[in-house]
């Protein structure tokens, strides 16, 4: 979702985004800054840390934000490619 979002926000930006996808992280890059995904945590290049989990509904909790996969995922995406 992460990567359809980012290539979507990406058509109106000046920036296209990097999704990177490993065992233990996920990294969304757009110049020079990133998001970075771990198991229990989503932490930016501007040192901004907060809790992260996937709830047993698929729902995506992000800080005291909860939500749809496919929302979080806009989310995101559009806050680094847009602002």
């Amino acid at each position: 979702m992460l990567r359809v979002y980012a290539a979507a926000h990406g058509l109106t930006s000046t920036h296209h985004a990097v999704v990177e996808v490993g065992a233990e992280e996920i990294v969304l890059r757009v110049a020079e800054r990133w998001t970075r995904f771990t198991r229990d945590e989503m932490s930016t290049n501007e040192g901004v840390a907060v809790p992260f989990s996937m709830q047993e509904d698929g729902r995506i909790r992000i800080g005291d934000v909860e939500d749809e996969m496919d929302m979080a995922a806009e989310r995101v995406a559009r806050e680094m490619l847009v602002g």
